[in-house]
């Protein structure tokens, strides 16, 4: 699927009608979600709204509009941006039981290594006995392939229970022609879906990462239409919710990573190293702390700075960036005692609710410059092994759990070696796998020596997730919308 001259998307089962008055001459009315702050970045920082907004008007829901940074963010949104809508829970009995069943009864139909890796090592650390005594008849059901017939009564009793009545008001006086959900697996958009489904808008689901459908809860809701980021995540999609096999579903690359062509956020290294107190002469070795609702691994950090601190890696410094969803405060006591040559990247988000949390040009300038100046690029396995490889910064990714006394060494080793969305990443040539410490400290030494090392491996890395790198996903993320509500007002007209 390329985007053409004519800035066309190519390679989807629909075909393109013309969009300026979408054949009634009418324009559309566009309705997107956010409920992320990676998401945000899509709509501000890419071609994606001025992409929309030449064919229709444009409304945004966005959690993080409720924080007064977040209002201050949007403000040059070529969009109405209003809060997103009160969401409800769902009851505990019977809904969160038989949506707890649903997932468990797929996973043991399809056994995909992600989900039961997860269910064993992380999930089961949090499930109540409840919750766990499920997987017994989950196992018959599956034996049984009752897996699509109970999902779909569980839609049924999902779209029963209204969650979100702000919504319904909404819709009463604002119709959309199409909506946008952009966190199709989180708690809030599904609401906002269901309340959709009374109204009879059409819906289209963006997979907002490439890891999604195959590590996230199951989405039991049906869309009626798919973006996504890459060859590979459509054929997950496929696999593993077989009513997407009768819908469109678009490959538009990842336009999170747009920001990374755009020369506005380059810094150079001098300002760069300034705003970082870091040294611009001597390389850095950057430390991504990987997310805490997963692994809370700062303890390889921990052990990089002291090293760095002591002179055992030679004449460089250290750069930890913790996750974007954590709050380091913590983290800076732990730091602060290894001197000048270990420095910690601030949270900016810290005490907000992540659903509250955006990004402003200063943090996305501080992300992307982070991994433009970087020498050797540390983590554990996750999507910032990509954004080091489109640089074309050696990656080093632990395959040990660096925290003594604790027992993920096994997870850890499954996620790179039978996760589907890492697995190839790892087994790619890209990446150095270290098994413990001293491995780390040898590839770092490598790395810095030879920078071009792997580099053939890296630009696979790129290919595999990405398979567009001209910075334009965003615009083709608007086209596959634009696409999708041509489409949907065609039909309706036809009707």
């Amino acid at each position: 699927m390329k985007l053409g001259k004519n800035g066309r998307i190519h390679g989807t089962s629909i075909e393109r009608t013309a969009y300026n008055d979408n054949g009634s001459g009418k324009r559309h009315r566009y309705l997107l979600l956010s409920t992320s702050l990676l998401v945000d970045r899509v709509y501000l920082h890419t071609g994606f709204l001025s992409g929309l907004a030449g064919s229709g008007d444009v409304e945004i829901w966005a959690s993080s509009f409720s924080d007064t940074d977040g209002r201050q963010s949007w403000a040059g949104a070529n969009a109405k941006v209003s809060s997103f809508p009160v969401v409800r829970a769902f009851r505990e009995i019977p809904h969160n039981y038989l949506r707890r069943l649903n997932e468990f009864v797929w996973d043991y139909r399809y056994l995909p290594a992600s989900r039961l890796s997860m269910m064993e090592h992380v999930r089961n650390k949090n499930y109540r006995y409840s919750i766990r005594a499920l997987k017994a008849p989950a196992k018959l059901l599956a034996m049984l392939r009752s897996e699509r017939a109970l999902e779909h009564n569980l839609e049924k009793l999902q779209l029963a229970y209204p969650r979100s009545i702000e919504t319904e008001e909404r819709f009463l006086s604002n119709r959309p022609t199409a909506l946008l959900l952009t966190g199709p697996f989180q708690f809030e958009q599904p609401a906002v879906y269901a309340a959709a489904r009374k109204f009879g808008i059409p819906t289209l689901a963006y997979i907002p990462s490439w890891d999604n459908v195959t590590t996230k809860h199951r989405m039991v809701f049906s869309y009626d239409a798919y973006i996504v980021w890459n060859e590979k995540v459509k054929q997950e999609l496929l696999d593993f919710y077989p009513d997407s096999r009768q819908k469109p579903i678009y490959v538009i690359g990842p336009p999170q990573f747009d920001v990374f062509y755009q020369d506005r956020f380059f810094e150079n290294r001098e300002e760069f190293c300034r705003k970082q107190g870091l040294d611009p002469t001597l390389p850095i070795i950057a430390y991504a702390v990987g997310s805490p609702n997963f692994l809370k691994e700062h303890y390889g950090a921990v052990y990089l700075a002291k090293k760095v601190s002591e002179g055992r890696l030679g004449d460089v410094q250290l750069l930890i960036r913790p996750h974007p969803i954590h709050d380091n405060a913590e983290m800076r006591e732990l730091f602060d005692p290894f001197g000048p040559r270990v420095r910690l990247q601030k949270s900016t988000n810290a005490g907000k609710q992540l659903t509250r949390r955006t990004q402003d040009v200063e943090q996305i300038t501080e992300w992307v410059n982070t991994f433009r100046h970087a020498a050797v690029v540390v983590n554990l396995s996750s999507t910032v092994t990509v954004d080091a490889s489109i640089f074309d910064r050696p990656v080093v990714n632990l395959d040990f759990d660096p925290q003594p006394g604790q027992f993920d060494q096994q997870l850890i080793r499954e996620v790179n070696h039978s996760w589907p969305h890492f697995k190839p990443i790892a087994e790619s040539g890209g990446v150095w796998l270290v098994n413990d410490f001293d491995q780390m400290e040898q590839a770092i030494r490598k790395y810095l020596d030879e920078p071009q090392l792997h580099r053939e491996g890296r630009r696979w890395v790129v290919e595999h997730v990405c398979g567009f790198t001209d910075g334009r996903c965003g615009e083709r993320m608007a086209e596959a919308v634009r696409n999708f509500a041509d489409t949907v007002t065609s039909r309706r007209s036809e009707v």
